[in-house]
């Protein structure tokens, strides 16, 4: 059953210490920051976080960081010239980081939501990161043995639900969203509009409303004087 929450901090009730959450977003894109700055006033701790990056400047992501809050992050891509609070976190032993290649990482969080055990990838054979892992000639070449990333929590941000919990979303800010709703126990969804039943074109439904367990509407993302498109063209 599809709950709508009445604000983002409503929306992000189930989380609890130590949960392990996807967070959605590509750097800043469709980074969903008013359902992490809601996670951060809830005081949880000891969360297990899987992102693309390891957070922007000192908002969303990076400020969850610098409440300490996080005890590990997994992601493709923790330093950037504007990742200094991960940077100062981890230089001080206060964060764990599990490295993973984009690729992989974007695979180990479908194969989650897909039911796959596990997967064969050469990406990382040979390198520090295949340590540890198992390892197999296929074909004459070297893979390692990868498995899925699931989740307690997906924070997700999308343009736009229906009252089933359908999504679309805002051409590139799509990026990891689908793929988190899919692999999460419960995820949890911004959007900019809601709208009923029958709104929303099916050809362009991109996550469908079975893998979507909370919605809340944070307000329009686009510019003052234009619509949100609701029909999922040009998304």
């Amino acid at each position: 059953m599809l709950t709508i929450a009445a604000d983002p901090d409503e929306a992000v009730a189930p989380i609890k210490d130590g949960d392990t959450v996807l967070i959605g977003g590509f750097g800043t894109a469709g980074q969903p920051m008013e359902l992490i700055d809601a996670v951060r006033r809830t005081g949880v701790k000891d969360l297990t976080v899987v992102n693309n990056n390891a957070g922007n400047g000192e908002q969303g992501l990076a400020a969850l960081l610098a409440a300490g809050q996080v005890r590990k992050i997994i992601c493709s891509f923790p330093r950037q010239s504007d990742s200094q609070i991960f940077d100062g976190l981890y230089r001080a032993g206060k964060i764990e980081l599990e490295l993973v290649p984009q690729g992989n990482l974007a695979e180990r969080i479908r194969a989650a939501g897909a039911g796959i055990g596990a997967f064969f990838t050469p990406t990382g054979a040979g390198t520090p990161l295949a340590e540890g892992k198992e390892t197999r000639e296929i074909n004459g070449r070297l893979q390692v043995l990868e498995y899925p990333i699931a989740g307690d929590i997906a924070l997700v941000k999308a343009l736009t639900a229906d009252q089933r919990g359908n999504l679309v979303y805002r051409k590139t800010a799509r990026n990891f969203g689908p793929i988190m709703a899919a692999a999460a126990t419960t995820s949890v969804v911004q959007v900019s509009d809601l709208v009923e039943i029958g709104q929303l074109d099916p050809e362009v439904i991109v996550t469908p409303g079975i893998y979507v367990d909370r919605v809340v509407r944070v307000g329009h993302a686009v510019a003052a004087g234009t619509e949100a498109p609701s029909t999922g063209e040009g998304q």
